[in-house]
């Protein structure tokens, strides 16, 4: 395996970052993940126009774009996979232990591992833990990941594979890698960015091509929803047969297959 550290690729074994990076240090970082089928990355540009975004957010500077664009070329190049998550890491680079970030310019680490494809159905949980809608880093897609690691962790311990989350006034927000989509007489709902939750390209893909609303959605919803589905790079569009205590016979329902079936059909032809 061959990754992209800094300008250039090197052996996964011989790659190094600084343990004083500040992505290490205190997760001042930001990170895209891409589904790269056959060596081709999906929906590139809006993940760099995230990745841009997110920077801005820290106070890092924009990413170069044309040199991420050259690490995945050659990261894909020298590893083909016929399915891989692509993997953009970007920190505040070499700096001073503590928040203060050092002035030697950022690191960029570019990753793929092999994946293989989701089931169409999941089950998934609730957790006691918020997501602060209005905390500095609201929206963000940042490496300061701990809060998904503890989530996830107590999703896989109850058999699930992801864990929801509402935020600080009791809305549904996102799950800790996936956007949440539910049907609710026959009309499909997400939680709109106020909410808190990760503008996720696959969310906003699903939401052009089915015609979802973004509705402010009270965590019950998932103990009334008709069809529940989650959506991320890696899953699709991926339905959901349990939440908690709660099965969805059938899973995945009429307005989710149809949902599946768009997503698929659209994103063939990007």
């Amino acid at each position: 395996m061959k990754l992209w550290v800094n300008g250039g690729l090197h052996d996964a074994d011989a790659a190094r970052v600084s343990v004083l990076d500040h992505g290490l240090t205190v997760g001042d970082g930001v990170f895209e993940t891409l589904k790269a089928v056959d060596g081709r990355p999906f929906a590139m540009e809006p993940h760099l126009d995230r990745l841009t975004r997110s920077a801005r957010g820290l106070g890092l500077p924009d990413p170069d774009l044309d040199e991420v664009r050259r690490a995945c070329a050659a990261v894909l190049e020298a590893n083909p996979m016929p399915l891989g998550r692509l993997r953009v890491t970007y920190t505040g680079g070499l700096s001073p232990l503590g928040s203060d970030r050092g002035d030697t310019g950022p690191t960029l680490v570019v990753a793929l591992g092999e994946t293989s494809r989701r089931p169409d159905s999941t089950a998934v949980i609730t957790v006691p833990w918020t997501r602060n809608e209005r905390g500095a880093l609201a929206g963000l897609k940042t490496t300061s990941y701990a809060e998904n690691v503890v989530a996830l962790a107590k999703a896989h311990e109850r058999g699930a594979s992801e864990a929801l989350f509402a935020n600080t006034v009791g809305q549904l927000c996102e799950g800790t890698g996936s956007n949440v989509f539910v049907v609710l007489d026959g009309q499909l709902h997400t939680p709109p960015l106020a909410s808190g939750c990760l503008a996720g390209i696959t969310r906003a893909l699903t939401v052009e091509w089915t015609g979802a609303q973004e509705t402010e959605l009270p965590m019950d919803v998932l103990e009334r929803a008709d069809e529940i589905f989650l959506t991320s790079t890696l899953r699709d569009v991926q339905a959901v047969h349990r939440v908690d205590g709660r099965e969805l016979p059938g899973a995945p329902g009429p307005v989710t297959a149809k949902a599946m079936r768009i997503f698929a059909e659209r994103a063939a032809q990007m």
